[in-house]
């Protein structure tokens, strides 16, 4: 697939763009790719993770066009603007994440994380007509009114026009099933992010597995599922947190390099 963005070389050293929290969200981010690999959420080099440059607003970082998400590490992400202008890394995103992203994160200051993947189960319930998750598992429950979906699938998101209808359809929700497609989730960080993409996939993991065995299944009862959504909210940021801190750790043993 064709890229949509071209280096400027002249801002690859540019030290505003090599801080403590921007080398901090370069490794979180990084992070976040691995498991995802280690997980197999990604499909090819297709999907894309993005987040807003800390202290730059109309900045976003994202994974270079042509590697899978085993291969990213901090330092090769690349940091480009909303006009299409890589100003630091090496290499340019790949089309589709340049104009689904950039279009979010300028519609959605509250996005401050934004991951698009084609995660097989997630994406499964994508495709079946109807609401994707039904409340049936406590896991799905954490996703209790933060989801909208997306039912005018597009083809490739490859001008500003769809992106902006793909940034339309989130509304309020962090949640999007884009039908015929996968899943957009966004948070109000990397670790947000990060967290409430793992969970969606093992919601929709154990609901495929429910459906599979050809029974009924048993909804929560709406009352239930608001009053378990708002217990969970209540520690999710923290949990999120020391949640992306385990994910670390673990790379730390196994796959250091992700940190370069």
């Amino acid at each position: 697939m064709a890229h949509a963005l071209e280096t400027a070389p002249a801002l690859l050293r540019n030290s505003a763009l090599d801080t403590p929290a921007i080398r901090q969200a370069r490794i979180d981010l990084a992070a976040c790719f691995r498991m995802a690999a280690k997980l197999g959420l990604q499909e090819g080099i297709c999907n894309h993770f993005s987040c807003v440059v800390p202290g730059h607003d109309d900045l976003m970082m994202v994974n270079p066009y042509g590697y899978g998400f085993a291969e990213v590490t901090a330092s090769n992400l690349v940091i480009c603007d909303f006009q299409g202008r890589v100003v630091a890394g090496n290499g340019v995103p790949e089309a589709t994440a340049f104009y689904i992203h950039a279009r979010l994160h300028m519609k959605h200051p509250r996005a401050k994380a934004a991951f698009h993947t084609h995660m097989p189960n997630a994406t499964a319930l994508s495709m079946l007509e109807g609401p994707p998750l039904v409340w049936a598992g406590q896991t799905a429950l954490k996703f209790y009114g933060r989801t909208m979906v997306d039912e005018d699938y597009n083809g490739l998101a490859l001008d500003e026009q769809e992106g902006d209808r793909i940034a339309a359809s989130l509304g309020d929700a962090d949640i999007v099933f884009l039908k015929n497609h996968g899943v957009m989730v966004v948070g109000a960080s990397i670790a947000e992010a990060w967290d409430d993409l793992y969970y969606l996939e093992r919601a929709a993991e154990v609901q495929q597995l429910a459906m599979a065995t050809g029974r009924t299944l048993k909804p929560v009862p709406e009352a239930l599922a608001r009053a378990t959504y708002d217990q969970m909210r209540l520690g999710d940021r923290e949990s999120a947190v020391l949640h992306l801190e385990s994910v670390k750790r673990q790379l730390m043993k196994e796959q250091p390099d992700f940190a370069d």
